[in-house]
């Protein structure tokens, strides 16, 4: 009996965008067109986004990869053999050999891409082919305190932002008594500049999602989940609401969790498009049907969350990071690491980048090999400048900083933060004061406007900026925007505001030639 081959196409938005579609169905037309039998089937992406749209052929159990493909190779490639099995021995421009044993993908440690461009998003049946609901299966014979002390024990931090404690949080819920509605609320609004980890693995694995959530619930006594999805994101939408579906259908969601006494129910929310509602009390009121103010804290969302009740709000890859977690232990996830980083982490390049991607790895990798080894170096092939980390908000480090490691105290130490692990490379074309600019006017028309360091500080940022740029008293001027940053940073009401003066100072602290200013030492040497 012959046995239907397989054809894997992505269905992630960035390949999608490539030309994925039509790439697929060129494919499925040829092989219709030869009478061959092939399934053809829609995975997430693999993250190596340079090769998008990438192709992907089964042999002997082996993924060989071509790309990137567009709708015109598809013919080449067929009468090439690419159909009859031969990808192993196809000599074409496009191929890349064994995709596993690329070296972007070796050199990864995916725990929770891990399935990731390798299953079909959607399938049930196949994301428990490769360990899905294991998580959950343990979780189910533990006590709700277990399932939290070893969420706290991994050394599990908030992979959106500040890196607060996973534990923790869970803990202050569990803790809240009982005969109160509590809720897990699903942060995905995934709004920084260079940022695409969420919806990869919402587009690529949702079920990972919709398990690590359902694990929240049962852990702190949760019977209802929300992801607060942005609307930027229509293919993740899709992906979560035929997981949910078909957990619900399976007896992983609803009345009673696989026969237990565990129940959870699981609802995606669209955004409106705001922002600041990627901060957390932001998105409550805007989930709950309001504008998307911030609210003043405390009370703490743990305590008085969503409609008044306790509420854990964990970033996507913090909660998709759960079911490895309850698997294989919590040893297994915090034996990856360094000092109180924990784990590993997805981090996206982009920018003016040779190799731009999604690279999960444990914590501890240097700023320098992520730019220069793993991502190539710059597009342009001109000298890398800047590296801003943490999406529009974060820090600029010069060359000079490169062998800082990914670790949320060593970035700190220096000023900067790791935020959603976006990296956004630079080259010496770019002018930090305009960018200095940027983010003063990114975040007075992203402002909630409700408290006025962050309404009326970034507005006279962008002003006094200009007359930097205009040569107006330079110096007078550079003073009221250090001035300026010291009131946001401190007198904000959320990280929108406080967080602004981190790429402004940062840019003026590092190059400060661009501002008028002598270039320090530290820029001297990065020459």
């Amino acid at each position: 009996m012959t046995k239907t081959l397989r054809v894997f196409v992505p269905r992630d938005a960035a390949a999608v965008a490539c030309g994925a579609d039509e790439v697929a169905s060129a494919l499925a037309a040829a092989a219709k067109k030869a009478g061959i039998d092939v399934t053809v089937v829609r995975n997430g992406s693999r993250g190596m986004l340079w090769l998008e749209p990438l192709v992907e052929v089964e042999h002997d159990g082996v993924r060989y990869g071509f790309g990137p493909v567009s709708k015109e190779d598809v013919d080449g490639l067929v009468k090439a053999g690419l159909l009859d099995g031969k990808a192993a021995t196809l000599f074409s421009p496009l191929a890349i050999g064994a995709v596993e044993e690329h070296a972007y993908m070796k050199r990864q440690t995916r725990l929770t891409f891990v399935r990731c461009g390798v299953t079909d998003p959607v399938s049930l049946e196949d994301y428990r082919a490769h360990d899905g609901y294991k998580g959950l299966e343990r979780a189910l014979g533990m006590k709700p305190i277990e399932i939290v002390d070893e969420v706290s024990k991994s050394g599990l931090r908030g992979r959106g932002g500040a890196g607060f404690p996973t534990g923790i949080k869970w803990k202050t819920v569990h803790d809240t008594p009982m005969g109160q509605q509590k809720y897990i609320v699903c942060n995905a609004d995934e709004g920084d500049s260079g940022t695409f980890a969420d919806r990869m693995i919402m587009e690529g694995d949702p079920f990972v999602l919709v398990e690590g959530m359902t694990i929240a619930g049962i852990a702190v006594g949760a019977t209802k989940g929300y992801i607060y999805l942005r609307s930027e994101y229509p293919h993740a939408a899709i992906a979560l609401n035929q997981a949910i579906a078909a957990a619900n259908k399976a007896g992983y969601l609803g009345r009673s969790i696989r026969g237990s006494d565990y129940a959870f129910d699981l609802e995606v929310r669209i955004g409106a498009g705001a922002y600041v509602c990627g901060e957390e009390t932001s998105l409550l009121e805007s989930l709950e049907g309001k504008r998307g103010l911030v609210r003043a804290k405390p009370p703490l969302p743990a305590h008085k969350g969503l409609f008044g009740q306790p509420t854990v709000i964990n970033n996507v890859l913090s909660l998709a990071a759960v079911p490895y977690i309850l698997d294989k232990g919590a040893q297994a996830y915090a034996d990856y690491g360094m000092g109180r980083s924990r784990g590993t982490m997805p981090i996206q390049l982009a920018g003016n980048l040779k190799y731009g991607g999604l690279f999960e790895t444990a914590f501890g990798i240097t700023l320098g090999e992520l730019v220069d080894d793993i991502g190539g170096g710059t597009l342009t092939g001109r000298p890398v400048k800047a590296v801003q980390v943490g999406g529009p908000l974060g820090a600029y480090f010069p060359r000079g900083y490169f062998d800082t490691p990914f670790d949320y105290e060593a970035f700190a130490a220096r000023d900067g933060l790791i935020g959603h692990a976006g990296v956004v490379v630079f080259d010496d074309t770019a002018n930090m004061i305009k960018q200095a600019r940027f983010a003063f006017e990114f975040c007075s028309v992203e402002s909630c406007g409700k408290c006025t360091p962050c309404r009326i500080g970034s507005t006279r940022g962008v002003e006094t900026v200009d007359k930097v740029i205009a040569g107006i008293e330079p110096e007078k001027n550079l003073a009221v925007i250090e001035d300026l940053c010291n009131t946001m940073k401190f007198g904000s009401l959320c990280a929108l505001g406080g967080f602004t003066p981190y790429p402004v100072m940062s840019a003026l602290t590092h190059f400060p030639e661009d501002f008028g200013r002598p270039a320090t030492k530290l820029a001297e040497a990065a020459e």
